[in-house]
């Protein structure tokens, strides 16, 4: 009890914990890249948001790219915003090649690839994820 006493209470002790775990996680570092600079990030979902996940996709191949998407993506880095797939086949290291190669046969560059979710991510482009607005509970 005594650390809801203190200023800051659980809560602060749990962001505390967290993030030092996040820091010292041994996977923590960018799945490609190798990255682990701290920074802000934008997070683009692979399947039907960037590449088109139909009813024939499966996780041999990556759909074909989706146009505005890419686009979005190439704007996104030519101003600067560091940006990361953000994708479930990451827990998978086989897919991580199939991924780079796509990636490159579309007109990306080499972006970090992660199915990990951590405090510098600003932003996810994702086609199932429902927006809640912060600190309310009220999805939008």
């Amino acid at each position: 009890m005594a650390v809801l006493k203190k200023k800051g209470g659980m809560l602060s002790t749990i962001k505390k914990f967290l993030t030092g775990m996040v820091h010292n996680w041994p996977d923590n570092t960018d799945t490609v890249s190798g990255s682990s600079a701290p920074g802000p990030w934008y997070g683009v979902d692979l399947d039907g948001t960037l590449a088109v996940w139909d009813e024939n996709s499966t996780l041999s191949r990556i759909g074909a790219p989706i146009p505005s998407m890419v686009d979005m993506v190439l704007r996104m880095v030519d101003n600067g915003i560091r940006v990361k797939i953000f994708t479930a086949r990451a827990c998978d290291p086989a897919q991580i090649p199939k991924i780079q190669a796509w990636m490159n046969q579309n007109g990306l560059p080499d972006l970090e690839i992660t199915n990990v979710k951590d405090y510098y991510m600003e932003r996810l482009y994702d086609d199932r994820a429902i927006r809640v607005e912060r600190n309310t509970g009220r999805i939008l």
